[in-house]
């Protein structure tokens, strides 16, 4: 698709949001029973208040493997970490919760956006899933425009 819009022309935010409420509408990523409970790292005190977190993340752990060649489960808990507050000692990055990131990576597996990378480990972006993140970055590029020309 040369010289169409990929997910790197456009803004992560509103990409992430975009692609969110995608897959909420297509119904297919199977979600976890415990995700109103879980907290997403032990930096945080309570579980996320948006009830379509997983979704979010979801979104940006399939863009995160999109602008990347392989990325494992490690290097999410990086990405997805925090600072953990210590209390009168200094703040300390800690590393996001694995088991939540895991089973993000397994869900977009499942409906065949990410695949495991045999080679080198860790998960790599499909065609189709590519084929996806890069329509959904045309549409949120078309809708940053028709904003433009609104002002």
């Amino acid at each position: 698709m040369p010289g169409g819009i990929t997910v790197r022309d456009v803004d992560a935010q509103k990409f992430i949001m975009n692609y969110s409420s995608f897959l909420k509408r297509q119904g297919k990523l199977p979600i976890p029973g415990w995700v109103d409970t879980v907290k997403t790292g032990p930096s945080r005190e309570l579980p996320p208040q948006d009830i379509d977190w997983f979704y979010v993340r979801a979104a940006a752990v399939a863009r995160h493997v999109y602008m990347r060649k392989t990325v494992g489960v490690g290097r999410l808990r990086k990405v997805h970490g925090t600072a953990k507050n210590r209390g009168v000692r200094p703040s300390k990055h800690v590393d996001a919760s694995g088991g939540v990131d895991r089973k993000v990576l397994q869900a977009l597996e499942k409906i065949g956006v990410v695949e495991i990378d045999e080679e080198k480990g860790g998960r790599r972006i499909t065609q189709s899933g590519q084929r996806d993140l890069d329509r959904i970055a045309q549409t949120t590029a078309e809708a940053e425009e028709e904003e433009d020309d609104d002002e």
